[in-house]
């Protein structure tokens, strides 16, 4: 029994609601009532929980020595020694597999997205990580993934702007993350990732600020464009802003002045004003589109 529950939180399914990237298709697409539509997605969000459990296991299992030395990663499972790294490895192929298999089912060319997802992540877990900026970049590619699973794979036009908001906003939150670290691990960030050497307080604030800029003005134009009224029958999504910028300089504020940013799952459980942010962003839109 003691195993079972390591093979699941070696599989992190607490970061599994970064997943339901997949699923903003269904709404911006309106296709959320259609049932042939919304069935595919959800399988869509099931393989990718899948693909991304056997990355995290995957990871764990080379990350081995790095992650006993780290002050959080030293309780995982293969780090405390409840799963040693060829059971990690092997867990990671067979959940990796049942991914595929799931996604195959639900549409070939959501298998292709998920086939790239792990091909891409593996190569970050194999030495992509250490490449300054392509580290983050390939997190944020992971995330059009994922969107483009929940659209182009079950027949639903993606919208370039919501793919260039969800780029900007994954480049912020990787960026976040990369800063929170240095801060949380001072003298020992490179021992623990060797690509935060390469980067510094100073250019990691300017990336933070760059892409939040980036995203917020993208998300407007969205909100304020033609094409969007038309296809939502309202020009009033200029409404759902607001809860854009609380969040995104809340986000800020606890990455700078809190020490957070370390992982956006985390921080919506620790922060009420940015989840009531987010909260307020997908009640509003409901509201408009619904």
């Amino acid at each position: 029994m003691n195993k079972a529950f390591a093979i699941v939180e070696l599989l992190r399914p607490r970061q599994w609601v970064k997943n339901a990237f997949v699923l903003v298709g269904l709404l911006f697409g309106h296709a959320w009532r259609d049932v042939a539509m919304v069935w595919p997605a959800l399988g869509a969000t099931l393989a990718f929980c899948l693909a991304s459990g056997a990355i995290y296991a995957l990871n764990d299992a080379r990350d081995v020595d790095q992650d006993r030395e780290h002050p959080d990663k030293r309780l995982r499972p293969v780090a405390r020694g409840a799963l040693s790294p060829g059971q990690a490895t092997a867990i990671a192929w067979i959940v990796g597999i049942a991914a595929l298999a799931l996604s195959a089912y639900v549409d070939l060319r959501v298998a292709g997205i998920v086939a790239t997802y792990l091909a891409l992540s593996a190569g970050y877990s194999f030495g992509l990580k250490r490449v300054p900026v392509l580290d983050v970049v390939i997190i944020a590619a992971g995330f059009m993934l994922r969107l483009l699973a929940g659209t182009l794979g079950i027949g639903i036009a993606p919208s370039t702007w919501l793919l260039a908001c969800g780029f900007l906003l994954t480049l912020f939150l990787g960026f976040a993350k990369r800063r929170a670290e240095i801060v949380r691990l001072a003298d020992d960030a490179g021992r623990h990732r060797a690509v935060l050497e390469d980067y510094s307080i100073e250019f990691l604030d300017k990336a933070t600020v760059l892409c939040a800029v980036g995203m917020t003005l993208a998300y407007a134009a969205y909100t304020l464009a033609a094409d969007t009224a038309r296809l939502h029958g309202t020009g009033s999504l200029a409404l759902t802003l607001p809860w854009v910028v609380l969040g995104t300089l809340r986000y800020l504020y606890r990455l700078r002045q809190r020490g957070g940013g370390g992982d956006p799952a985390e921080e919506l459980l620790r922060d009420p004003l940015l989840a009531a942010a987010v909260l307020g962003w997908i009640a509003t839109v409901l509201w408009l589109i619904g």
